[in-house]
């Protein structure tokens, strides 16, 4: 019986760490065997899926290539497992709109690893860093990010650690969730994981 109360107390207080009071419950927007959900850019030939693995690289001429959901989000969570491919990875993940971005890789502007900082195309910067990248991020393993937009609030983690907040001047109410594949790259980058929680 006493084992059994200790079992409790640690299931519910791993939950505790994963789960905060108020926010939704996640739920896969990408199935890992085919795009349902999602649109499909014309004549694809960057995103591919493979034994659950959303994948894309640049083709010869470096053309860039956003993959959005179909459904708009207004206040939501979204999380996702990494791993950085070939090339200089340059990524991210666009909120509502091509204009706000949370950044997955190395920055063209800055040439240097801006992984988890807010992009916003209002002011053509990086507005504020996250925090301890550096110690947090595997270049060569899969890295979990979670992303949380309520209104005009950003947050992020990165492999569990809040690394990043920010609010935001030119934030819209609502669009799509997009997964960028920057241009005149050379790079690849894959994706597992994609899920999605919306605030009520």
């Amino acid at each position: 019986m006493k084992n059994l109360i200790i079992l409790c107390i640690v299931f519910f207080l791993g939950i505790g760490n994963t789960l905060q009071a108020g926010e939704p419950e996640l739920k896969k927007i990408f199935n890992g065997k085919d795009f349902k959900g999602w649109q499909v850019p014309e004549n694809n030939i960057w995103w591919t899926i493979n034994d659950g693995i959303l994948k894309t690289s640049n083709d010869p001429k470096k053309t860039a290539s956003t993959l959005w959901t179909t459904k708009d989000y207004e206040d939501f969570i979204i999380q996702l497992d990494f791993l950085f491919g070939e090339g200089t990875v340059d990524s991210g993940i666009f909120l509502r709109a091509e204009n706000e971005q949370i950044q997955i890789g190395i920055s063209g502007k800055y040439e240097r690893d801006m992984t988890a900082s807010p992009y916003i195309g209002s002011l053509g910067d990086y507005p504020v860093e996250a925090k301890r990248i550096k110690e947090l991020l595997k270049t060569d393993d899969w890295n979990t990010m979670r992303v949380k937009a309520k209104g005009n609030k950003y947050s992020v983690w990165l492999n569990g650690e809040h690394v990043m907040d920010y609010t935001s001047d030119t934030a819209i109410k609502k669009g799509p969730i997009g997964l960028q594949l920057h241009g005149n790259k050379v790079m690849s980058i894959e994706f597992r994981n994609i899920l999605c929680g919306e605030f009520k």
